[in-house]
């Protein structure tokens, strides 16, 4: 038989434990909770953003696309050295501008994909095997990111209120996938 002090130590030890175990529990919540996910709500929620952002005449796509890569170009000079085949050297020339457009298709056709997993892997397969014979380093698909964070809240609009962190998560899917 146990006197009533051991199972009274029995008693607070298991009580530690627990308290412990909870707290573990608690702090693995917090962290999990302040790291941006894609989940599923999040990636309507960047279809929803990005189909607003990027309309549905060339125009504005263009429009669209020129934004970006001005401020990548702004801000990374050295990327101009990709672009000598499509004349980056003038966003304005109808080279570039094409170039940009397809770039633009690519991305939109992985934003429609995020909810598409499979298909999704497919496209980001495509658009590595393009990336990696280009050498497109991954501090590019930062620039673009950073790029995507300045110019889409003026193309999404005041009633869309861009949603960053469902963008970094979405964006590092489809980055990381060309990038892997």
């Amino acid at each position: 038989r146990l006197s009533v002090e051991t199972l009274c130590e029995v008693e607070a030890l298991r009580c530690k434990m627990m308290y412990t175990v909870l707290l573990l529990l608690g702090l693995t919540c917090v962290a999990l909770a302040s790291e941006p996910v894609c989940g599923p709500l999040q990636r309507l929620k960047v279809k929803q953003q990005w189909a607003h952002a990027y309309g549905t005449d060339a125009f504005h796509r263009e429009e669209l696309s020129r934004a970006v890569w001005k401020y990548i170009f702004e801000h990374h000079p050295a990327a101009h050295d990709f672009f000598d085949r499509v004349r980056g050297d003038n966003v304005y020339s109808p080279e570039f501008s094409a170039h940009m457009v397809r770039v633009s298709g690519g991305l939109d056709m992985s934003i429609s994909l995020l909810t598409d997993g499979p298909t999704l892997d497919a496209q980001l397969k495509h658009l590595q095997d393009q990336h990696k014979e280009r050498g497109i380093g991954a501090e590019y698909f930062d620039a673009m990111k950073t790029a995507l964070h300045e110019v889409l809240p003026d193309f999404i609009g005041h009633s869309h209120h861009f949603d960053q962190d469902a963008w970094d998560a979405c964006f590092d899917v489809i980055a990381n996938g060309i990038k892997a």
